[in-house]
Protein backbone atom coordinates (compact mmCIF):
# COMPACT_ATOMS: atom_id res chain seq x y z
CA UNK A 1 0.00 0.00 0.00
CA UNK A 2 1.51 3.49 -0.86
CA UNK A 3 -0.06 6.72 0.95
CA UNK A 4 -0.07 9.71 -1.35
CA UNK A 5 0.14 12.59 0.85
CA UNK A 6 0.69 15.28 -2.35
CA UNK A 7 -3.44 16.38 -3.49
CA UNK A 8 -2.23 16.57 -6.99
CA UNK A 9 -1.07 12.90 -6.62
CA UNK A 10 -3.42 11.55 -5.06
CA UNK A 11 -6.33 12.85 -7.13
CA UNK A 12 -4.48 11.46 -10.41
CA UNK A 13 -3.90 8.52 -8.65
CA UNK A 14 -7.68 8.17 -7.79
CA UNK A 15 -8.36 8.63 -11.38
CA UNK A 16 -6.31 5.71 -12.80
CA UNK A 17 -7.75 3.71 -10.61
CA UNK A 18 -10.98 4.50 -11.66
CA UNK A 19 -10.10 3.77 -15.50
CA UNK A 20 -8.41 0.95 -14.66
CA UNK A 21 -12.18 -0.76 -12.93
CA UNK A 22 -14.28 1.12 -15.56
CA UNK A 23 -14.65 -1.33 -17.97
CA UNK A 24 -14.99 -4.22 -15.63
CA UNK A 25 -18.90 -5.93 -16.01
CA UNK A 26 -20.49 -5.81 -12.84
CA UNK A 27 -23.48 -6.78 -11.47
CA UNK A 28 -25.34 -7.84 -8.77
CA UNK A 29 -23.66 -11.23 -8.54
CA UNK A 30 -21.18 -12.86 -10.11
CA UNK A 31 -17.50 -12.57 -11.73
CA UNK A 32 -17.58 -8.94 -12.49
CA UNK A 33 -17.93 -7.99 -8.92
CA UNK A 34 -15.23 -10.67 -7.92
CA UNK A 35 -12.36 -9.06 -10.16
CA UNK A 36 -13.64 -5.47 -8.87
CA UNK A 37 -12.95 -6.71 -5.18
CA UNK A 38 -9.54 -8.28 -6.22
CA UNK A 39 -8.11 -4.91 -8.02
CA UNK A 40 -9.59 -3.15 -4.57
CA UNK A 41 -7.54 -6.00 -2.70
CA UNK A 42 -4.48 -5.08 -4.34
CA UNK A 43 -4.72 -1.37 -3.04
CA UNK A 44 -6.02 -2.61 0.28
CA UNK A 45 -4.08 -6.40 1.26
CA UNK A 46 -6.76 -6.30 4.54
CA UNK A 47 -9.72 -6.08 2.64
CA UNK A 48 -11.63 -9.41 2.99
CA UNK A 49 -14.03 -10.60 0.85
CA UNK A 50 -17.16 -12.55 1.59
CA UNK A 51 -19.23 -15.31 0.08
CA UNK A 52 -23.07 -15.59 0.50
CA UNK A 53 -25.22 -18.49 -1.41
CA UNK A 54 -27.68 -18.15 -3.68
CA UNK A 55 -31.33 -18.85 -1.38
CA UNK A 56 -29.86 -17.30 1.99
CA UNK A 57 -33.05 -15.43 3.60
CA UNK A 58 -31.60 -11.73 4.57
CA UNK A 59 -34.18 -10.15 6.55
CA UNK A 60 -37.62 -9.83 3.72
CA UNK A 61 -35.13 -10.81 1.35
CA UNK A 62 -33.14 -13.74 -0.47
CA UNK A 63 -29.90 -14.10 -2.25
CA UNK A 64 -30.66 -13.97 -5.67
CA UNK A 65 -28.51 -16.02 -8.31
CA UNK A 66 -25.45 -15.74 -9.84
CA UNK A 67 -25.21 -14.06 -13.27
CA UNK A 68 -22.32 -14.53 -15.45
CA UNK A 69 -22.07 -13.16 -19.01
CA UNK A 70 -19.35 -13.57 -21.67
CA UNK A 71 -20.87 -12.35 -25.06
CA UNK A 72 -24.20 -10.84 -26.37
CA UNK A 73 -24.85 -9.03 -29.43
CA UNK A 74 -27.59 -8.09 -32.28
CA UNK A 75 -27.07 -9.08 -36.05
CA UNK A 76 -29.07 -8.14 -39.17
CA UNK A 77 -29.72 -11.03 -41.02
CA UNK A 78 -27.14 -9.20 -43.78
CA UNK A 79 -24.26 -9.82 -41.60
CA UNK A 80 -24.08 -6.14 -40.21
CA UNK A 81 -23.79 -6.47 -36.35
CA UNK A 82 -25.58 -3.76 -34.68
CA UNK A 83 -24.75 -3.61 -31.25
CA UNK A 84 -22.43 -6.03 -29.14
CA UNK A 85 -21.72 -6.13 -25.35
CA UNK A 86 -18.37 -5.75 -25.94
CA UNK A 87 -18.30 -2.34 -27.04
CA UNK A 88 -20.18 -1.24 -24.11
CA UNK A 89 -21.14 -3.58 -21.26
CA UNK A 90 -24.46 -1.48 -20.48
CA UNK A 91 -25.80 -2.75 -23.57
CA UNK A 92 -27.21 -5.85 -21.94
CA UNK A 93 -30.04 -5.42 -19.91
CA UNK A 94 -28.66 -6.59 -16.43
CA UNK A 95 -29.29 -9.79 -15.56
CA UNK A 96 -30.51 -11.37 -18.80
CA UNK A 97 -31.23 -14.76 -19.34
CA UNK A 98 -29.92 -16.57 -21.96
CA UNK A 99 -31.54 -16.16 -25.88
CA UNK A 100 -29.83 -17.28 -28.76
CA UNK A 101 -32.71 -17.28 -32.14
CA UNK A 102 -33.83 -15.03 -35.31
CA UNK A 103 -36.52 -13.30 -34.91
CA UNK A 104 -38.28 -10.05 -36.70
CA UNK A 105 -37.98 -6.53 -35.80
CA UNK A 106 -41.14 -5.88 -34.59
CA UNK A 107 -40.55 -8.86 -31.88
CA UNK A 108 -37.37 -7.78 -31.55
CA UNK A 109 -38.30 -4.18 -30.67
CA UNK A 110 -40.37 -5.43 -27.40
CA UNK A 111 -37.16 -6.46 -25.89
CA UNK A 112 -35.50 -2.59 -26.58
CA UNK A 113 -34.54 -0.10 -24.56
CA UNK A 114 -33.77 3.49 -24.94
CA UNK A 115 -34.12 7.24 -24.09
CA UNK A 116 -36.17 8.79 -27.02
CA UNK A 117 -35.01 12.49 -24.64
CA UNK A 118 -31.41 11.13 -24.31
CA UNK A 119 -30.67 9.88 -28.09
CA UNK A 120 -27.01 9.11 -27.96
CA UNK A 121 -27.28 7.59 -24.54
CA UNK A 122 -27.31 3.91 -23.96
CA UNK A 123 -29.24 3.54 -20.90
CA UNK A 124 -28.58 1.53 -17.57
CA UNK A 125 -31.69 -1.45 -17.13
CA UNK A 126 -31.93 -4.28 -15.04
CA UNK A 127 -34.64 -7.07 -14.01
CA UNK A 128 -32.78 -8.71 -11.20
CA UNK A 129 -35.99 -10.46 -9.80
CA UNK A 130 -37.96 -11.05 -12.63
CA UNK A 131 -36.25 -13.25 -15.34
CA UNK A 132 -36.37 -11.66 -19.22
CA UNK A 133 -33.47 -10.58 -21.82
CA UNK A 134 -33.06 -7.67 -23.16
CA UNK A 135 -30.85 -5.03 -24.87
CA UNK A 136 -30.36 -1.60 -24.32
CA UNK A 137 -28.82 0.93 -27.37
CA UNK A 138 -29.45 4.18 -28.00
CA UNK A 139 -32.46 6.08 -29.71
CA UNK A 140 -30.24 6.77 -32.81
CA UNK A 141 -29.12 3.18 -33.10
CA UNK A 142 -32.75 1.67 -32.76
CA UNK A 143 -34.49 4.30 -35.68
CA UNK A 144 -31.33 2.99 -37.66
CA UNK A 145 -32.61 -0.50 -37.05
CA UNK A 146 -33.12 -1.92 -40.84
CA UNK A 147 -36.48 -4.31 -42.01
CA UNK A 148 -35.96 -8.13 -42.01
CA UNK A 149 -35.21 -10.20 -39.46
CA UNK A 150 -32.20 -10.60 -36.72
CA UNK A 151 -30.27 -12.99 -34.58
CA UNK A 152 -30.06 -12.08 -31.07
CA UNK A 153 -27.71 -14.00 -29.26
CA UNK A 154 -26.50 -13.40 -25.17
CA UNK A 155 -24.60 -15.92 -23.53
CA UNK A 156 -25.02 -16.02 -19.78
CA UNK A 157 -25.44 -18.03 -17.30
CA UNK A 158 -28.22 -17.39 -14.20
CA UNK A 159 -27.69 -20.30 -11.72
CA UNK A 160 -27.58 -20.30 -7.94
CA UNK A 161 -23.90 -19.13 -6.71
CA UNK A 162 -23.09 -16.80 -4.18
CA UNK A 163 -23.08 -12.96 -3.80
CA UNK A 164 -19.77 -11.38 -2.89
CA UNK A 165 -18.87 -8.22 -0.84
CA UNK A 166 -15.72 -6.45 0.83
CA UNK A 167 -15.03 -5.48 3.73
CA UNK A 168 -11.80 -4.03 5.69
CA UNK A 169 -11.90 -3.74 9.76
CA UNK A 170 -9.40 -0.93 11.12
CA UNK A 171 -8.71 -1.58 14.49
CA UNK A 172 -8.75 1.42 16.79
CA UNK A 173 -8.02 2.52 20.50
CA UNK A 174 -11.45 2.06 21.24
CA UNK A 175 -14.67 -0.38 19.40
CA UNK A 176 -16.26 2.46 18.85
CA UNK A 177 -17.16 2.33 14.76
CA UNK A 178 -17.02 4.83 11.99
CA UNK A 179 -18.41 3.04 8.81
CA UNK A 180 -17.92 4.32 5.21
CA UNK A 181 -20.20 2.19 2.57
CA UNK A 182 -19.90 2.12 -1.29
CA UNK A 183 -20.94 -0.40 -3.77
CA UNK A 184 -19.67 -2.43 -6.73
CA UNK A 185 -22.41 -3.47 -8.73
CA UNK A 186 -22.89 -1.33 -11.15
CA UNK A 187 -21.20 -1.70 -15.21
CA UNK A 188 -19.38 0.94 -16.83
CA UNK A 189 -20.41 4.20 -15.52
CA UNK A 190 -18.10 6.63 -13.83
CA UNK A 191 -19.56 8.83 -11.25
CA UNK A 192 -22.36 7.35 -10.03
CA UNK A 193 -20.17 3.36 -9.60
CA UNK A 194 -16.15 3.48 -9.76
CA UNK A 195 -15.76 6.97 -8.01
CA UNK A 196 -17.33 5.49 -5.00
CA UNK A 197 -14.95 2.83 -4.65
CA UNK A 198 -12.03 4.97 -5.79
CA UNK A 199 -12.36 7.09 -3.20
CA UNK A 200 -13.39 5.08 -0.19
CA UNK A 201 -10.00 3.32 -0.84
CA UNK A 202 -7.96 6.40 -0.77
CA UNK A 203 -9.85 7.23 2.42
CA UNK A 204 -9.17 3.55 3.77
CA UNK A 205 -5.36 4.25 3.17
CA UNK A 206 -5.88 7.45 4.69
CA UNK A 207 -7.28 6.01 7.79
CA UNK A 208 -4.44 2.67 7.88
CA UNK A 209 -1.05 5.54 7.52
CA UNK A 210 -2.75 7.44 10.75
CA UNK A 211 0.13 7.01 13.40
CA UNK A 212 -3.23 6.81 15.54
CA UNK A 213 -6.47 6.13 15.18
CA UNK A 214 -9.58 6.33 18.46
CA UNK A 215 -12.25 4.83 16.50
CA UNK A 216 -11.98 1.42 14.98
CA UNK A 217 -13.19 1.75 11.05
CA UNK A 218 -15.37 -0.54 8.95
CA UNK A 219 -15.18 -0.28 5.08
CA UNK A 220 -17.89 -1.60 2.90
CA UNK A 221 -17.68 -2.77 -0.80
CA UNK A 222 -20.81 -3.67 -0.64
CA UNK A 223 -23.69 -4.89 -4.13
CA UNK A 224 -26.42 -1.78 -3.79
CA UNK A 225 -29.60 -2.42 -1.63
CA UNK A 226 -29.29 -6.75 -1.26
CA UNK A 227 -25.44 -6.28 -0.34
CA UNK A 228 -26.30 -3.66 2.37
CA UNK A 229 -29.39 -6.21 3.66
CA UNK A 230 -27.06 -9.17 3.40
CA UNK A 231 -24.49 -7.39 5.30
CA UNK A 232 -26.57 -6.12 8.20
CA UNK A 233 -28.65 -9.31 8.34
CA UNK A 234 -25.35 -10.31 9.60
CA UNK A 235 -24.03 -7.34 12.20
CA UNK A 236 -26.94 -5.22 12.70
CA UNK A 237 -26.43 -5.80 16.45
CA UNK A 238 -22.74 -5.22 16.60
CA UNK A 239 -23.39 -1.86 14.39
CA UNK A 240 -26.08 -1.13 16.64
CA UNK A 241 -23.82 -1.04 19.94
CA UNK A 242 -20.60 0.65 18.15
CA UNK A 243 -21.45 2.81 15.01
CA UNK A 244 -21.03 6.12 16.24
CA UNK A 245 -21.07 7.43 12.36
CA UNK A 246 -21.24 6.34 8.74
CA UNK A 247 -21.28 7.80 5.13
CA UNK A 248 -22.80 6.31 2.37
CA UNK A 249 -19.47 6.98 -0.25
CA UNK A 250 -21.15 7.66 -4.01
CA UNK A 251 -21.02 9.85 -6.55
CA UNK A 252 -17.95 11.73 -5.36
CA UNK A 253 -16.37 12.36 -8.98
CA UNK A 254 -17.46 15.30 -11.30
CA UNK A 255 -17.34 18.82 -10.61
CA UNK A 256 -20.60 20.36 -11.22
CA UNK A 257 -22.02 20.17 -7.17
CA UNK A 258 -21.53 19.21 -3.76
CA UNK A 259 -24.74 17.66 -1.80
CA UNK A 260 -25.99 16.12 1.10
CA UNK A 261 -28.93 13.43 1.66
CA UNK A 262 -29.11 12.75 5.33
CA UNK A 263 -29.94 9.78 8.00
CA UNK A 264 -34.20 9.26 8.29
CA UNK A 265 -34.73 11.99 10.97
CA UNK A 266 -31.19 13.76 10.21
CA UNK A 267 -30.01 14.57 13.74
CA UNK A 268 -27.46 12.24 14.36
CA UNK A 269 -23.39 12.94 14.51
CA UNK A 270 -23.28 12.02 10.76
CA UNK A 271 -25.54 14.75 9.58
CA UNK A 272 -23.82 17.16 12.08
CA UNK A 273 -20.51 16.27 10.38
CA UNK A 274 -21.67 16.68 6.81
CA UNK A 275 -23.53 19.74 7.36
CA UNK A 276 -20.50 21.52 8.91
CA UNK A 277 -18.22 19.97 6.83
CA UNK A 278 -20.17 20.96 3.51
CA UNK A 279 -20.81 24.60 4.63
CA UNK A 280 -17.10 25.45 5.42
CA UNK A 281 -15.81 23.85 2.27
CA UNK A 282 -18.60 24.20 -0.47
CA UNK A 283 -21.20 26.83 1.26
CA UNK A 284 -23.42 26.24 -1.94
CA UNK A 285 -23.83 22.94 -1.65
CA UNK A 286 -27.54 21.58 -1.83
CA UNK A 287 -29.05 20.37 0.90
CA UNK A 288 -31.81 17.02 0.06
CA UNK A 289 -34.53 15.60 2.40
CA UNK A 290 -34.68 11.93 3.27
CA UNK A 291 -37.27 12.15 0.52
CA UNK A 292 -34.56 12.22 -2.21
CA UNK A 293 -32.97 9.05 -0.62
CA UNK A 294 -31.81 6.58 -3.22
CA UNK A 295 -28.45 4.57 -2.07
CA UNK A 296 -28.20 2.47 0.75
CA UNK A 297 -28.60 4.87 3.40
CA UNK A 298 -32.38 3.24 2.47
CA UNK A 299 -31.08 0.52 4.47
CA UNK A 300 -28.76 1.42 7.46
CA UNK A 301 -31.66 4.31 8.32
CA UNK A 302 -34.44 1.87 7.57
CA UNK A 303 -37.06 2.06 10.62
CA UNK A 304 -35.66 -0.29 13.44
CA UNK A 305 -32.30 0.08 11.54
CA UNK A 306 -31.76 3.53 12.43
CA UNK A 307 -27.91 3.95 12.28
CA UNK A 308 -26.10 7.06 12.08
CA UNK A 309 -25.60 7.13 8.65
CA UNK A 310 -25.69 9.88 5.59
CA UNK A 311 -24.78 10.72 2.37
CA UNK A 312 -22.01 13.81 1.19
CA UNK A 313 -21.65 13.82 -2.99
CA UNK A 314 -20.99 15.71 -5.52
CA UNK A 315 -23.61 15.60 -8.09
CA UNK A 316 -26.56 13.42 -6.41
CA UNK A 317 -27.66 10.28 -8.29
CA UNK A 318 -30.63 10.45 -10.02
CA UNK A 319 -29.85 14.77 -10.27
CA UNK A 320 -27.46 14.63 -13.39
CA UNK A 321 -28.36 14.20 -16.92
CA UNK A 322 -25.79 11.34 -17.31
CA UNK A 323 -26.91 9.32 -14.56
CA UNK A 324 -27.35 5.33 -15.61
CA UNK A 325 -26.43 5.96 -19.26
CA UNK A 326 -23.51 5.54 -20.89
CA UNK A 327 -22.97 9.60 -20.69
CA UNK A 328 -21.44 9.11 -17.32
CA UNK A 329 -18.67 8.07 -18.78
CA UNK A 330 -14.92 8.99 -17.80
CA UNK A 331 -15.01 12.20 -19.30
CA UNK A 332 -17.60 13.14 -16.86
CA UNK A 333 -14.87 12.79 -13.90
CA UNK A 334 -11.69 13.80 -13.20
CA UNK A 335 -9.23 13.99 -10.79
CA UNK A 336 -10.27 17.35 -9.36
CA UNK A 337 -13.37 16.05 -8.81
CA UNK A 338 -12.69 12.83 -6.99
CA UNK A 339 -9.92 14.96 -4.82
CA UNK A 340 -13.01 17.16 -4.27
CA UNK A 341 -15.36 14.21 -3.14
CA UNK A 342 -12.43 12.34 -0.80
CA UNK A 343 -11.60 16.28 0.83
CA UNK A 344 -15.09 16.69 2.23
CA UNK A 345 -15.58 13.17 4.09
CA UNK A 346 -11.31 13.11 4.90
CA UNK A 347 -12.40 15.83 6.78
CA UNK A 348 -15.36 14.67 8.18
CA UNK A 349 -13.73 11.93 9.67
CA UNK A 350 -10.84 14.23 10.89
CA UNK A 351 -13.07 15.59 13.02
CA UNK A 352 -14.87 12.97 14.69
CA UNK A 353 -11.04 11.44 15.43
CA UNK A 354 -10.42 15.02 17.14
CA UNK A 355 -14.15 15.45 18.45
CA UNK A 356 -13.26 15.77 22.37
CA UNK A 357 -14.85 17.73 24.97
CA UNK A 358 -11.98 19.94 26.08
CA UNK A 359 -11.36 21.73 29.37
CA UNK A 360 -9.54 24.46 30.84
CA UNK A 361 -7.14 23.74 33.31
CA UNK A 362 -6.53 26.82 34.72
CA UNK A 363 -9.51 29.59 35.76
CA UNK A 364 -10.06 32.78 34.22
CA UNK A 365 -8.03 33.23 30.71
CA UNK A 366 -4.73 31.83 30.69
CA UNK A 367 -1.78 33.60 30.52
CA UNK A 368 -1.08 33.37 26.53
CA UNK A 369 2.08 35.48 25.91
CA UNK A 370 4.94 33.89 27.77
CA UNK A 371 3.75 30.51 25.89
CA UNK A 372 4.33 32.55 22.69
CA UNK A 373 0.60 31.78 22.06
CA UNK A 374 -0.40 35.72 22.05
CA UNK A 375 0.97 38.74 21.12
CA UNK A 376 3.18 40.79 23.93
CA UNK A 377 2.62 44.14 22.02
CA UNK A 378 -1.07 45.28 22.46
CA UNK A 379 -2.60 47.41 20.05
CA UNK A 380 -6.15 47.97 18.60
CA UNK A 381 -5.93 45.04 16.34
CA UNK A 382 -3.63 43.11 18.74
CA UNK A 383 -6.23 40.15 18.84
CA UNK A 384 -6.92 39.82 15.10
CA UNK A 385 -5.24 36.60 14.52
CA UNK A 386 -5.90 34.82 18.08
CA UNK A 387 -9.34 35.47 18.01
CA UNK A 388 -10.45 31.71 17.02
CA UNK A 389 -8.56 30.59 19.81
CA UNK A 390 -9.83 33.08 22.70
CA UNK A 391 -13.21 32.41 20.88
CA UNK A 392 -12.02 28.27 21.47
CA UNK A 393 -11.02 28.92 25.09
CA UNK A 394 -13.96 30.72 25.83
CA UNK A 395 -16.23 27.75 25.31
CA UNK A 396 -14.17 24.70 27.02
CA UNK A 397 -15.77 23.72 30.27
CA UNK A 398 -15.66 20.28 29.06
CA UNK A 399 -19.16 19.95 28.68
CA UNK A 400 -19.44 20.96 24.34
CA UNK A 401 -17.77 19.20 22.24
CA UNK A 402 -14.88 20.90 19.06
CA UNK A 403 -17.99 20.09 16.60
CA UNK A 404 -20.28 21.84 18.45
CA UNK A 405 -17.52 24.96 19.85
CA UNK A 406 -16.73 25.03 15.95
CA UNK A 407 -20.44 25.79 15.13
CA UNK A 408 -20.49 28.45 17.98
CA UNK A 409 -17.88 30.53 16.83
CA UNK A 410 -18.58 29.87 13.43
CA UNK A 411 -15.25 28.59 12.27
CA UNK A 412 -13.54 25.51 10.50
CA UNK A 413 -13.81 22.58 13.17
CA UNK A 414 -10.43 21.49 11.38
CA UNK A 415 -9.23 24.94 12.00
CA UNK A 416 -9.61 25.09 15.49
CA UNK A 417 -8.19 21.51 15.84
CA UNK A 418 -4.65 22.29 15.97
CA UNK A 419 -5.24 24.88 18.18
CA UNK A 420 -6.41 22.26 20.40
CA UNK A 421 -3.66 19.93 20.67
CA UNK A 422 -1.35 22.57 20.97
CA UNK A 423 -2.96 24.12 24.12
CA UNK A 424 -3.33 20.70 25.34
CA UNK A 425 0.64 20.71 25.10
CA UNK A 426 0.61 23.54 27.16
CA UNK A 427 -1.07 21.62 29.69
CA UNK A 428 -3.92 24.39 29.62
CA UNK A 429 -6.64 21.53 28.66
CA UNK A 430 -7.68 18.78 28.97
CA UNK A 431 -9.61 15.87 26.94
CA UNK A 432 -13.09 14.64 28.85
Amino acid sequence: MTLFLDPEQLAQTMYQWAQELYPIPRSLTGQGVRDTLAYLQDKLPGLTVHSVATGTKVFDWEVPNEWNIRSAWIEHESGERIVDFHDNNLHVLGYSEPVDRMMSLEELQAHLYSLPEQPDAIPYVTSYYKRRWGFCLTQQQRDALPAGNFRVHIDSDLAPGVLNYGELLIPGETEQEVMLSTYVCHPSMANNEVSGPVVATALAQHILALPKRRFSYRILFLPETIGSITYLSKHLDTLKQRLQAGFIVTCVGDERDHSYVPSRHGHTLADQLAKHTLKHTYPDYSAYTWLDRGSDERQFCAPGVDLPVCSMMRSKYGEYPEYHTSLDDMDLISPNGLYGGYLVIKRALDILEANYKPKMKVLCEPQLGKRGLYPTVSSKDHATGVRSMMNFISYCDGSVSLLDIAELINVPAWDLIPIMHRLAQEDLIEYC
